[in-house]
């Protein structure tokens, strides 16, 4: 038995040490939010918050998370990203939204690493993460309306 922080609550789980984290969010503990995209790390649609920082839900083993603390799109509730959230509605981000919990997350890793910024901030934080409608001119958007929200 593991016992895991998971947006903000201790959680037992039963998987073994190299379960990825991404099926125990989804079938053990009903986090869907967090979606399945290539199962090889390369398109950050399932990316969460461990720590704070972006991981790739799909290829990390919940050996790796011991007296870590995740966060899923269900529990991301702080201030920056609440922010994120509001601008991503406003400016109707989603299209498809496939891939929005893993650009929320990784947008939300980045105001709080980052208050102001630049374009290019925000293409190096966020081009890991594909988006298959290409909405990534709405996200840059939407990224900038939250740093001025939370300025």
């Amino acid at each position: 038995m593991k016992t895991l922080t998971i947006n903000r609550q201790q959680r037992e789980l039963d998987s073994p040490d190299d379960t990825p984290l991404l099926w125990v969010l989804r079938d053990e503990l009903g986090l869907t939010g967090t979606k399945y995209g290539c199962g090889k790390a390369l398109c950050g649609v399932c990316t969460v918050l461990v720590d704070g920082a972006p991981r790739r839900a799909c290829i990390t083993p919940l050996a790796a998370l011991d007296k870590h603390a995740v966060t899923t799109i269900e529990g991301a509730d702080s201030k920056v990203a609440r922010a994120v959230i509001e601008a991503w509605t406003a400016l109707d981000v989603a299209q498809c939204g496939y891939c929005q919990s893993g650009q929320i997350m990784a947008a939300t890793a980045l105001l709080e690493s980052n208050r102001r910024p630049s374009d290019a901030d925000i293409n190096a934080a966020m081009d890991a993460i594909l988006c298959r409608c290409a909405t990534y001119v709405r996200i840059r958007a939407a990224i900038h309306a939250a740093a001025e929200a939370l300025a």
